[in-house]
């Protein structure tokens, strides 16, 4: 098989970071400014609004953050008083974090900004589109956790 040029503006690893960064960055500095929250700590307020207690090790797997990242942010969040740390019932070195009455007031507070960040970013595609990029990028994500399974 003949080797073609590789060209990174066409190199979907760079593509997908670059767009994952322009997107972030935007929503971050919002957070940031209105709520001094930093894109992971919310993720961590999403995933524990949407998800319930959950473990840092969960966390990690459900966001994709790397647990330095999770720790950090469950760190900043709990000097806010916004997560609590409960005992895990069948693991004594583990923790379940969980969303208090203020990270939930938070949460309510920030996610109608969230909506419209997404609207705007995907104002240019028709909702067609939008399916179809959200499902595109759920088939690459499994792809690559199956093809790192391998590894």
């Amino acid at each position: 098989m003949a080797f073609t040029k590789l060209a990174l503006d066409n190199y979907l690893p760079y593509r997908l970071s670059v767009a994952s960064n322009a997107v972030s960055s935007l929503i971050s500095t919002a957070y940031d400014s209105l709520y001094a929250l930093k894109v992971p700590e919310w993720r961590l307020i999403w995933v524990l609004n949407e998800d319930g207690p959950s473990t840092q090790q969960a966390l990690v797997k459900r966001t994709g953050m790397d647990k330095v990242t999770i720790s950090r942010a469950a760190q900043a969040l709990a000097k806010r008083r916004l997560i609590t740390r409960a005992p895990h019932e069948h693991d004594g070195r583990s923790h379940h974090l969980i969303l208090t009455v203020e990270g939930q007031r938070l949460f309510d507070d920030v996610s109608p900004s969230a909506v419209e960040y997404e609207k705007e970013v995907l104002a240019g595609l028709s909702p067609e589109e939008i399916q179809t990029l959200k499902d595109l990028l759920r088939r690459v994500e499994d792809a690559a956790i199956k093809a790192q399974s391998k590894t």
